[in-house]
């Protein structure tokens, strides 16, 4: 496993909100290690590039529009730390969403990504009553 810089992680942060404000969801899943994991952590953990992609064709199935608004961005623990509101349009709803997320990076590509956010804030947005993670 090669380090990476802290500038050489914030670049892929960066890259990686990027390509969620372009709804390029194939470029969302590449940045990702092949064993890497997606936890929202009110659910269960989407591990493995092949299970992530499946969660992306979900959201951008019915992603309008996303925008995230970076508030803060920084390395605590070699791990990048990013305070953002996630605003969005999905399948005609609005929502704008806090959330904190912290990623792990080795090897140029995301490892972990744990996000922290209100579940029923997100899923109200979206127009969803029932929860598509569970």
């Amino acid at each position: 496993m090669s380090t990476m810089t802290d500038d050489q992680k914030l670049d892929l942060a960066r890259r990686m909100f990027e390509a969620w404000d372009t709804m390029d969801w194939d470029g969302v899943v590449d940045m990702f290690a092949d064993d890497g994991v997606l936890h929202s952590v009110m659910q269960e953990p989407v591990v493995g590039r092949a299970a992530i992609a499946e969660r992306m064709a979900i959201l951008g199935s019915k992603a309008e529009r996303i925008t995230l608004h970076i508030k803060a961005l920084g390395i605590i623990d070699g791990r990048v730390f990013v305070e953002r509101v996630d605003d969005f349009d999905f399948d005609g709803h609005h929502g704008e969403v806090p959330v904190v997320g912290i990623l792990r990076m080795a090897d140029g590509t995301i490892t972990e990504w744990l996000e922290y956010y209100d579940r029923p804030t997100l899923l109200a947005g979206m127009g969803i009553t029932d929860d598509f993670g569970h």
